[in-house]
């Protein structure tokens, strides 16, 4: 089968690229998925779209992740215009709690260095942080309220991507794993599975905390592992939450249908994705202390996520050395879904346009060469 371009991956990154790239004209689409469509990393995931939560010093990754969550009201328009589907982008905005004296140091630096930088946030007393949502707990000492950090559904998400991909005649192929990336004369014209072979003028690597598994003679994949993320919910008559609230210990996502998600572990286990009973309790305590009410609750759901981790959480995004029409979005860790759009539009548009951005440049995969993937991992 020939396809303009062949994106390997079928998560929220490869999805993502596929709409933006047709809508930029490219038509002949072919995504390849090893498993489900979605049903990983992507699946797994809370759906924040968290760039001041989530960063911890301004720079350029802090920007990448802002200019993502600008384009996202826009996004969410878009594909409900194009497929009927709502992906519940929730813009009540996020807090972040402190309850010892370690927590309010973090919060003060965070609030010290996000106004330096010109970004919006806001220190809120005890009082203000329980006016601001009634169930938190009354232990709470100070708050930092993100009016920018929001986020969205992500498994409508996801049924968004996929569906516009099935209106518009890209062809999705399930359960086909890649066995090698193919080349002649140096130039990569596809992939293969066990039984077939896709042909395509350019190649996409989507393919998360896999990536390091895809063989191609003569090319270097970058280092990715798997960091397992478990996650719990509950279930209640109605929202009791408006915002998305964090601790260092852990955070709270509610949903509108009275669901609250409370993540997420980190833990370097390989490609395990089983449920531990000490992870389910630590994520339970993680939600007492945020809200104490909350223990009154039976687990409505508990799940994990692999997430993939490259190069001290960085992405990797740009062209394969020595293989200019081979592509690699990739290593998104703890930020797939906030940023899809602009990860897409990038790479949108270096293949339609042949247009750089000096985030090909700043997340290339050169960068990502070192084998020395650090983390602070816990429970």
């Amino acid at each position: 089968m020939n396809s303009e371009v062949l994106i390997i991956g079928g998560g929220v990154i490869g999805l993502s690229i596929a709409r933006e790239i047709h809508r930029n004209g490219i038509t002949q689409i072919t995504i390849l998925e090893r498993g489900k469509i979605g049903q990983e990393s992507s699946y797994a995931a809370a759906g924040m779209l968290a760039p001041n939560a989530e960063t911890g010093e301004a720079g350029i990754f802090t920007d990448f992740c802002t200019e993502s969550l600008s384009l996202y009201a826009q996004f969410a328009e878009n594909l409900f215009a194009e497929t009927g589907v709502d992906i519940e982008l929730d813009r009540h905005g996020t807090l972040f709690l402190s309850f010892t004296e370690k927590d309010s140091a973090e919060l003060l630096h965070r609030y010290e260095w996000q106004k330096k930088a010109g970004l919006k946030v806001e220190h809120l007393s005890a009082q203000e942080t329980r006016k601001s949502e009634p169930f938190v707990s009354p232990d709470v000492r100070e708050s930092l309220f993100f009016p920018n950090d929001w986020q969205v559904e992500n498994r409508k998400l996801l049924h968004a991507l996929r569906k516009y991909a099935e209106l518009n005649g890209i062809e999705i192929r399930e359960d086909a794993e890649i066995k090698n990336i193919l080349s002649e004369n140096g130039k990569v014209v596809g992939a293969e599975t066990e039984n077939e072979k896709f042909l395509a003028e350019n190649v996409v690597l989507a393919t998360g905390a896999w990536t390091s598994f895809i063989k191609a003679e003569n090319l270097q994949m970058p280092v990715v592992k798997p960091i397992r993320g478990q996650m719990i919910a509950f279930q209640t008559a109605k929202r009791l939450f408006e915002k998305v609230i964090y601790s260092s210990r852990g955070y709270l996502v509610p949903r509108a249908d009275g669901r609250i998600l409370i993540g997420a572990t980190v833990e370097d286990a390989g490609f395990d994705k089983n449920i531990y009973d000490l992870s389910t309790e630590i994520l339970r305590e993680a939600a007492i202390e945020i809200a104490p009410s909350l223990g009154n609750l039976q687990i409505y759901e508990n799940w994990a996520g692999l997430r993939p981790f490259a190069n001290n959480g960085l992405p990797i995004i740009g062209n394969l050395p020595h293989a200019e029409n081979l592509f690699i979005a990739t290593a998104h860790y703890r930020n797939g879904i906030l940023l899809a759009p602009l990860t897409a539009k990038i790479i949108a548009e270096k293949l339609a346009a042949n247009r750089n951005s000096e985030y090909l440049e700043f997340f290339r995969p050169q960068q990502a060469r070192s084998n020395d993937l650090s983390l602070n991992i816990s429970i």
